[in-house]
């Protein structure tokens, strides 16, 4: 139990490590190729970011699939949207406002509207598909409905690097070069070794998690749509809250909103097909949830960028109810 722990902490500790590495190396990466604020934060960092909660439901269900190993795959794919949109989003609206109190910063969040709107469209739109137009029986159907959310990404992508953008500011020095001037391959080798980090945080994390869940008589279905994402959201809400601090607010809500996107087509795509995906209980109100608070960071973007991150803030309460269910046991 104690090896168990320590596994856990192990991982939690390099994903929050990386987090740091990666962030400075992504902004660097993206000046140094000429890329746009939006594709940056929505695609670059959010699809780098995303890639512990990526390989978690694989390792799970193809490495312990002889025990909970199916359960925590679909939690861990699950919880990461739930995660991003009642907790990362909340993080961000909670650090601005903070920061307004203390007089270091304007209330409102300084961000391209156009690609956080495009975002979350494109989330509600991909996330609805996968919760409830399944076609669960069709082998051949869940394929069709795999690849579709997959080109559907892809799409993504492409709109968001074609689409207007302010250019991304200039990064004084990384870590790897002593804040001195560098070099792409210095950013690249830097960007790897942080992704490395956050990957074999996640295998630590996911080895940990299923004993521990196991020993503590939880579900491991609903200990990894909890536990798990918190952990491996860490470095979408770390990258978010420095960003917003730093006010770089279009880098810090792009990273959430984009990996929103990515969360909700490729690991759910590999869920359909190498799961069962039987979406009920409580799993399923964690996804209706999921799709509220998204939809509320939306109206809010159309209301007033001034009170938006009262709106992004209002998602933890979706976060709260779903915890009073669980210890409740409804």
């Amino acid at each position: 139990m104690i090896l168990d722990i320590a596994f856990f902490l192990i991982g939690l500790i390099l994903i929050l490590a990386a987090a740091e590495l990666f962030t400075n190396g992504v902004e660097a990466l993206g000046h140094k190729l000429n890329l746009s604020t939006n594709f940056t934060g929505s695609v670059l960092a959010a699809v780098g970011t995303a890639l512990p909660e990526t390989i978690l439901p694989i390792i799970a269900v193809v490495f312990f699939s002889e025990s909970a190993g199916h359960e925590i795959g679909v939690g861990a794919i699950l919880g990461a949207p739930f995660m991003l949109s009642t907790l990362a989003f909340p993080l961000i609206g909670i650090t601005a406002i903070i920061l307004f109190l203390m007089k270091k910063r304007d209330l409102g969040l300084d961000i391209e509207e156009v690609g956080l709107r495009r975002d979350i469209v494109f989330f509600l739109f991909a996330y609805s598909i996968a919760m409830f137009i399944i076609p669960y029986e069709s082998h051949s159907l869940r394929i069709f409905t795999a690849l579709f959310l997959l080109g559907l990404y892809f799409i993504y992508a492409y709109m968001t690097l074609t689409g207007e953008s302010e250019e991304l500011e200039e990064v004084d020095g990384i870590y790897f070069s002593g804040g001195k001037d560098y070099s792409l391959g210095l950013v690249i080798l830097q960007v790897v070794i942080s992704l490395v980090f956050m990957i074999g945080g996640a295998h630590l994390f996911v080895h940990g998690i299923e004993k521990v869940s196991l020993a503590a008589g939880f579900s491991p279905l609903l200990f990894s749509l909890l536990v798990a994402p918190i952990a491996t959201e860490l470095p979408e809400k770390v990258n978010s809250v420095l960003w917003v601090m730093r006010g770089k607010d279009s880098l810090a809500v792009g990273n959430v909103s984009g990996a929103m996107v990515f969360q909700s087509t490729i690991p759910v795509s590999f869920g359909i097909v190498f799961t069962e995906w039987d979406i009920t209980g409580l799993a399923l109100v964690s996804g209706i949830f999921t799709i509220m608070a998204g939809f509320l960071v939306l109206v809010f973007s159309y209301i007033n960028k001034k009170i938006l991150p009262i709106g992004m803030t209002i998602g933890i309460l979706f976060f709260l109810t779903y915890i009073y269910l669980i210890i409740n046991g409804i």
